[in-house]
C-alpha cells in the first residue's frame, strides 16, 4: 500500500479522488488516523449530495461515525491505480540491483526512473513529479 506521506502529498498537489468500491483511505483524525477503511457496498459507501461526497459508514459501532466528508478523508491509491494514473508516461516496472522497485517513465520528452521500498511508492513518486509540473489535477 502506498505511504500516507505520498498520499497526503498526491493530495496536496492536486490529485483529485472520485471515490469508488475498493478504495482504501484514511481519516485525517487523532482518533481513527492508523485505520485504513475499504469503500464497500456493505459497509462505507460514497454519498452524493449538492454539498459534496460524504463517505457514510454503515453499522459502525467501534466509533461514534456516521459519515466523513470527503475533504476529512485521504485517499491510499492502490498500485494499479497509481500506473493508471500515470498514462502514456508509463514505460516500465523493474527492479533495482539493491532489490527496489523502479518505475521508468517518459516525461516531458525525457525518460525517468522513479525509485521505492514498494511499487505503489515508486509509482506515486513518479505520479507526484508530474503533477507537481503540470499543476494538474488528474481525477480518477
Amino acid at each position: 500500500m502506498i505511504s500516507t506521506e505520498l498520499a497526503r502529498a498526491l493530495s496536496d498537489s492536486g490529485l483529485e479522488w472520485q471515490p469508488r468500491a475498493g478504495d482504501a483511505f484514511r481519516i485525517d483524525r487523532i482518533e481513527v488516523d492508523d485505520e485504513v477503511f475499504i469503500l464497500s457496498d456493505m459497509t462505507v459507501e460514497a454519498h452524493e449530495f449538492s454539498s459534496g461526497t460524504v463517505l457514510g459508514f454503515n453499522g459502525t459501532t467501534e466509533w461514534a461515525l456516521d459519515s466523513v466528508s470527503i475533504e476529512d478523508a485521504l485517499w491510499m491509491p492502490r498500485e494499479d491505480q497509481l500506473r493508471e494514473l500515470l498514462g502514456s508516461a508509463f514505460r516500465s516496472l523493474g527492479t533495482t540491483p539493491a532489490g527496489r522497485f523502479a518505475v521508468g517513465t517518459v516525461i516531458d520528452a525525457e525518460p525517468k526512473t522513479f525509485e521505492a521500498d514498494t511499487a505503489a511508492d515508486a509509482y506515486a513518486r513518479a505520479l507526484l513529479t508530474i503533477l507537481d509540473a503540470a499543476g494538474g489535477r488528474p481525477a480518477r
